[in-house]
């Protein structure tokens, strides 16, 4: 298991699956002290610049995957983003499955960042991923009724990959239509929480105030974090993301008042580029060996919030130039930083890329396994080949995946009279709207999900 150098601001990269993240965290009873000093002594080295004694307390895997001059790689990468150190504001331990895990909240410029360090039963850090400070949502958006639906607890897939999830479904015998929500990359709980934000569960609200039933659940990479590192050299998107949103859709097929002929997916962001793969997946045998059984049938259609057209990489290499270029210019640290990533992205393309290839010379070490599996799969052909409905829907200020992404999606499906496509002026990657230039530290700030989005979603699925 090793390190997420990616931060939670790139919300397109998948690579932060490869972090340590726990689902449930037991608070930690009179945690050690002397570990809330060495996880303070460690972000006191690396903030300061003394990158090789910061590794010093790495074990054997940490420090093959996150050497001196990666950490000075990251912290680049984070300042940029976030503005410069302004010091540590305290420090929190947990513990789970073995490891003790310290939380140090740090204030930079602009943002306050927790810095969840890992401990094996050696004191040794085993694995380290920087998220937003907790923070408190804004509370339900204005266009959710509490009386209009309840909410249960369900679990979604198989025992081996099993997935704590929430259905919200309406009052009423129904039956009532259904959406899947499937998540975009890294380890996101089932609200797709970001700081104060959580749009996936204001969808979720907004639309089963609507009549529609919806369906969340807690990402694989979240909940099994150890067992998918463990298999990270074989990981596709099938395993990270398609088995577990077929296994929902199987799920709300078996579900009492759930109109078994009207369930749609709705992928945002990584989960909105798979949406047209999971839905020729549901319509094939492959259900059944995904999700354990039970016959396969279409889905109603698919809705795709800020899906990317474009491979990964690309969209890794313009983003980072993006968050290097906001202070208007790149450093000499930052250009070498954007040099070795798009040579990363080169290796990528390259025909001679084999599933023996090391992972050290792809992105974010992600293995050779997942980027072959990527390239044989176009999105926007992909559903140009579907004959159900679809709805793209862009927000026209998201640097994460642009308008260039969406007119992609547009070329594709042209022709084809049964998708709709819209674009939104205001609205950044999360369908939150803003003014401006969009930058990192808009998604540290309390909002909801436009309830123009939710409108148009909703009036689309009840047509269908």
């Amino acid at each position: 298991m090793f390190a997420s150098t990616r931060m939670f601001l790139l919300i397109m990269a998948v690579f932060s699956a490869f972090a340590l993240p726990f689902a449930t965290l037991a608070a930690s009873e009179g945690a050690n002290e002397d570990l809330h000093l060495a996880a303070r002594r460690f972000v006191e080295l690396w903030s300061s610049g003394a990158y090789e004694g910061a590794t010093g307390t790495f074990d054997a895997t940490m420090s093959e995957k996150m050497p001196a001059a990666k950490l000075q790689e990251t912290w680049a990468a984070l300042s940029a983003q976030v503005g410069g150190f302004r010091g540590i504001t305290g420090t929190r331990a947990e513990k789970s499955n073995g490891h003790d895990i310290v939380h140090v909240t740090c204030r930079f410029e602009s943002a306050s960042i927790d810095f969840r360090i890992v401990y094996d039963s050696e004191r040794r850090i085993a694995g380290l991923w920087l998220t937003p400070a907790a923070q408190e949502d804004a509370g339900p958006p204005p266009y959710a009724d509490p009386a209009a639906f309840d909410e249960v607890s369900v679990k979604v897939g198989t025992q081996e990959w099993e997935l704590p999830g929430t259905l919200s479904i309406p009052a009423g015998r129904g039956p009532h239509p259904a959406v899947v929500l499937v998540h975009g990359s890294g380890p996101n709980d089932r609200d797709g929480t970001v700081g104060p934000l959580r749009p996936l569960r204001d969808i979720a609200w907004g639309l089963a105030s609507s009549g529609i039933a919806v369906l969340r659940y807690d990402k694989r990479t979240m909940v099994h974090a150890s067992r998918m590192a463990a298999i990270r050299n074989e990981l596709t998107v099938r395993e990270e993301t398609i088995d577990d949103a077929l296994a929902a859709v199987l799920l709300l097929r078996a579900t009492e008042r759930i109109d078994s002929r009207r369930i749609f997916v709705l992928g945002h962001s990584l989960g909105g580029m798979l949406a047209p793969r999971i839905a020729a997946a549901a319509a094939s045998s492959g259900e059944d060996a995904a999700a354990g059984g039970g016959a396969p049938a279409p889905l109603a259609g698919i809705i795709i919030l800020a899906g990317a057209a474009r491979p990964l990489e690309n969209l890794l290499v313009e983003q980072y130039r993006y968050l290097f270029s906001l202070d208007g210019v790149i450093s000499d640290q930052e250009r070498e930083e954007l040099d070795r990533l798009e040579a990363q992205a080169a290796r990528v393309k390259d025909p001679a890329l084999a599933t023996a290839t090391p992972a050290e010379e792809l992105p974010f070490g992600v293995a050779a396994t997942y980027w072959l599996d990527l390239r044989a799969y176009d999105p926007a052909e992909a559903a140009a080949a579907l004959d159900l409905p679809i709805l793209i829907l862009q927000g026209e200020r998201d640097y994460q995946v642009s308008l260039e992404d969406f007119r992609i999606w547009q070329a594709a499906l042209s022709g084809a009279p049964r998708a709709e496509l819209r674009s939104y002026p205001a609205l950044n990657h999360l369908f939150v709207a803003g003014e401006g230039i969009t930058t990192p530290a808009e998604y540290l700030r309390a909002g909801h999900v436009a309830g123009e989005v939710i409108e148009d979603m909703a009036r689309w699925i009840g047509r269908r």
